[in-house]
């Protein structure tokens, strides 16, 4: 389901008609997330750290309607539900594009889940054959302890959705900390909805259970 914003009403008109115009609108932050209980939790469960932590970021950004937010014909539509268009490594050294919808029993998505990332794994087509309407398009680069990170982006294609990287996991002071950059676009956003989002996923991150 989906529904149009109201922009003459919206507390942010002014904001998204100035940064809509931007050749550049999406603005970045890279933050270290503890992930100490998480991973322990996720291996102690025999389960995905990867689809652990994209579940988590997943209801995060659930939870913050400006995530849901997307630019349409001039209009902002707003999703009730965000899902994740994600790339998965391939044994040859490529990738391929996934589609993971999110569901609220996290058992579910990660049946689905796996078996998306088993089928696109052993693949060679680059886009997954459905792709939802309103994704965050979701990158790992469990090679790299990256501390700010930039995107491919084709100026001419009006893309709205938030961009999600996760680093390579490393240990400090006892604790594992993975960096993860989140790009957003400044006429759907500012930093506050970023900082919320940083806050949700965290606390998902020490909080959660299988």
């Amino acid at each position: 389901m989906k529904r149009e914003l109201d922009i003459n009403t919206w507390k942010r008109k002014e904001h998204f008609h100035f940064f809509k115009q931007f050749e550049e609108p999406f603005f970045g932050v890279t933050v270290k997330i503890d992930c100490s209980e998480a991973y322990r939790i996720a291996k102690q469960a025999g389960q995905s750290f990867f689809l652990y932590y994209l579940y988590q970021s997943l209801k995060a950004a659930n939870r913050i309607e400006a995530f849901k937010y997307r630019i349409q014909d001039e209009k902002i539509i707003i999703y009730d539900q965000v899902d994740a268009s994600s790339t998965v490594n391939r044994p040859d050294g490529t990738f391929g594009f996934s589609y993971f919808q999110f569901d609220g029993d996290a058992k579910v998505f990660h049946d689905q889940a796996r078996e998306n990332m088993e089928l696109i794994s052993k693949g060679t087509s680059l886009f997954p054959p459905v792709l939802g309407d309103c994704v965050i398009h979701y990158s790992a680069l469990p090679w790299i302890d990256f501390t700010s990170l930039s995107h491919a982006r084709s100026f001419s294609f009006k893309d709205s959705s938030p961009k999600i990287s996760f680093g390579k996991m490393t240990e400090e002071g006892g604790r594992k900390l993975m960096s993860v950059s989140v790009h957003v676009h400044h006429a759907l956003m500012d930093g506050y909805e970023v900082g919320q989002f940083v806050e949700h996923f965290q606390d998902l991150m020490k909080s959660a259970r299988v």
